[in-house]
């Protein structure tokens, strides 16, 4: 512990899930869905490229919680726990001095077989009971507030459901979900004695759609102020299921950020607002089924590129870093918040470096893994994104690969939603060679082999 800790500023950790960046009006978008983000962001630092390791729900929260990549830990695809032995944010924040607290989805507390994972679920149940049931304390990631479903979508719907608290005992709610598991954080924020300073992890399921039905659900009638949105590029001129999904979603998000501002108001209530850090973002995008049969589990921006804010001691100003940031530069970044050194098992840096303009060297590119529709890899560069993939591998099965071969090559700069596909341009074979070369570094630096990558054939 490096200072006092009644010195360090609380933590606030506001997770939404599957949302895209272009769902703020800070990162362009038209309708008013965010007016209490946008505020946040005017007043304190706003991440324009900020990128998920993984596009998927768990084994991005398994990279967020250990800032390691997804393929050391092994938790290359949903339904595979975070292994116990691995440290956690929760673990370091707690060292500190911190009271570390949960609330809202898990999704590290199961695994899967992949039989069973290759299965298609029965309606309305999961692949295994256990995500329907109480996680145990081993599996909860080093929290000790605990008030959370392992997988919340299979113990509620967008109305009404339950969680479990630290006593594995089931707790009912009623109304929209995400107000309600909002509510548990006032609830909390209002109970604390005050003697430590808090981390408290809000985890919610929103916008992300129902398993059930594959639809995105908001507060009944919402959608209504949404119905007139302008269609994001990625989106335009394709038939998936987005346009009857469309403004549900931005109607979601937009509940979300009435969410965040309850959040800041109590804050400000209990006079913790100017002591506060409050972090916003999301574990992935989604491209609604443009890509492939799913909402994410791919390369394209609509699957990696999410909304990234923060607010609070330290990040102030209205600064917009332009910079390529990835969800595994927050752990060391709230380490750095709780006085301590980033681990060196930790894949990515403190975003402090960027705010004080001393990462000079900070990367030109994010390494991007992708697991269940393949066994992908990418980088993600100012101009350009470049994504290989193992044929002969199944990514349900299989989390790494010893040779790829190349699947994607978009200039970003010209082909912002990323309709040209390049990667057989025979003019750009040297550009290829160059991005292959720093994706191959980028895997080793994870911990990977290099592996072998060959063009894809005419």
């Amino acid at each position: 512990m490096s200072k006092n800790s009644v010195d360090k500023p609380n933590i606030l950790f506001f997770f939404s899930d599957q949302q895209r960046w272009d769902t703020l009006g800070c990162y362009g978008q038209e309708m008013n869905t965010t007016p209490n983000l946008d505020r946040m962001a005017a007043e304190g630092v706003r991440f324009e490229h900020a990128f998920s390791p993984q596009p998927a729900c768990g084994p991005a929260r398994a990279c967020l919680q250990t800032g390691k990549y997804a393929s050391e830990l092994g938790c290359f695809r949903n339904e595979i726990e975070l292994p116990q032995n691995e440290k956690t944010i929760a673990n370091w924040i707690s060292e500190a001095g911190y009271e570390v607290g949960y609330i809202g989805k898990w999704h590290l507390a199961c695994t899967t077989s992949n039989e069973e994972f290759l299965l298609p679920p029965v309606p309305r149940e999961p692949r295994t009971p256990l995500q329907k049931e109480p996680v145990p304390p081993e599996k909860r990631g080093g929290y000790d507030y605990w008030l959370a479903s392992d997988a919340i979508e299979w113990t509620s719907h967008s109305y009404d459901g339950h969680v479990f608290d630290a006593n594995m005992q089931q707790v009912e709610f009623k109304g929209y979900r995400a107000d309600c598991v909002t509510d548990f954080a006032l609830d909390y924020l209002r109970s604390r004695d005050g003697q430590k300073p808090f981390f408290l992890f809000l985890s919610q399921l929103e916008p992300h759609q129902e398993v059930d039905t594959n639809i995105y659900e908001c507060p009944l009638g919402l959608e209504k102020r949404f119905e007139n949105y302008p269609v994001p590029g990625d989106l335009a001129d394709t038939d998936a299921y987005w346009q009857e999904n469309y403004a549900r979603y931005l109607a979601a998000c937009n509940n979300l950020d009435t969410n965040i501002g309850r959040v800041m108001d109590e804050l400000e209530k209990l006079g913790l607002a100017e002591n506060t850090l409050i972090i916003y973002t999301s574990d992935h995008s989604c491209h609604f089924q443009t890509r492939n049969h799913k909402d994410k589990f791919s390369c394209h921006e609509a699957s990696i590129r999410i909304p990234m804010i923060i607010y609070g001691p330290g990040f102030k100003g209205g600064k917009v870093i332009s910079k390529l940031v990835s969800l595994l530069d927050l752990p060391p970044t709230l380490l750095s918040v709780a006085g301590l050194n980033k681990s060196d098992e930790m894949g990515g840096r403190p975003l402090q470096d960027l705010v004080d303009g001393t990462g000079a060297d900070w990367p030109e590119e994010v390494l991007i893994q992708i697991g269940d529709t393949q066994v992908g890899r990418a980088i993600r560069t100012n101009k350009w994104k470049y994504s290989v993939s193992a044929p002969d591998k199944d990514g349900r099965v299989v989390g790494v690969s010893d040779s790829y071969v190349e699947e994607f090559l978009y200039d970003l700069e010209t082909d912002p939603h990323e309709l040209n596909n390049l990667v057989r341009d025979p003019a750009l074979a040297e550009v290829r060679r160059e991005l292959a070369a720093t994706l191959k570094r980028r895997m080793v630096e994870a911990g990977e082999k290099e592996p072998a990558i060959e063009p894809l054939l005419q």
